[in-house]
């Protein structure tokens, strides 16, 4: 069996609860700001989730739900602007507190940090996006702790290409078959799983229903000692919260 030498992390949905209260908030508020009479409550938000990337889901939107739009300008520039406002709505909201980690996070970073396995982040969202929620919830020194926050703005497609997964296992020069990858969504486990890539699912509230073919292992969220995990799918070998232990069981052998 090959040793565990990198576990890689999504954010939105992973990470943290950014969706639902986070990021669905925020367009909303961008909405209101530009004037648009749209809304994205939270039943629609887990339809848009599906679209991977924020400009991408405010196009899709359009082109689905409000056809007859026509805008004062050019499109694009609006879609661009809309994402910006969205952004400075998701960092106050961000400073506000009112997005939580989810469970055995802080717990599982710790862990990896004291044995020496390796971290990365790979997330669709902005780097501007990420950064003052990974300081806000982890920590200001939080940034050192990943050898690259490989962001949606720093490749050309999106999950569920794999584009992302790619980036962070050529910058760091990482064999495949030694990772794990921590997911909360259908799109990221195919991105993953296209680059060789081990995974592990955490659902959430939109998530939960998705079908995850491929998945090693599809769990509630990562449990603490106290806060057991539910297995949804796949072998947990036992264990009622997720470790180091657990992820290198995982691997393939």
């Amino acid at each position: 069996m090959k040793t565990l030498e990198a576990l890689i992390f999504d954010v939105d949905g992973t990470l943290a609860e950014t969706e639902r209260d986070g990021h669905r908030v925020a367009f909303n508020q961008a909405f209101e700001e530009f004037g648009l009479r749209w809304h994205w409550p939270v039943g629609l938000y887990g339809q848009l989730l599906r679209v991977a990337g924020g400009k991408e889901r405010i196009r899709h939107y359009v082109d689905r739900y409000q056809p007859k739009f026509v805008p004062e300008g050019d499109f694009d520039a609006l879609v661009t602007a809309l994402h910006q406002a969205k952004a400075r709505h998701f960092q106050a909201l961000v400073q506000s507190d009112v997005i939580p980690l989810r469970p055995g996070v802080k717990r599982l970073l710790a862990e990896a940090r004291r044995q020496g396995v390796r971290l990365a982040i790979a997330t669709t969202s902005a780097k501007a996006s990420v950064v003052p929620l990974l300081e806000r919830l982890l920590g200001p020194d939080s940034l050192g702790w990943f050898e690259i926050i490989a962001a949606g703005d720093m490749v050309l497609a999106k999950k569920p290409a794999p584009d992302i997964y790619n980036l962070v296992i050529e910058t760091m020069n990482l064999n495949p078959a030694t990772c794990l990858v921590i997911e909360d969504s259908r799109q990221g486990l195919e991105a993953a799983i296209a680059a060789g890539l081990t995974t592990v699912v955490t659902v959430n509230d939109y998530t939960r229903s998705y079908a995850l073919p491929h998945a090693s292992l599809v769990i509630s969220h990562l449990g603490e000692p106290s806060l057991p995990f539910e297995v949804l799918w796949g072998e947990a070998y036992n264990a009622y919260y997720f470790s180091l232990d657990l992820a290198q069981a995982l691997l393939p052998s």
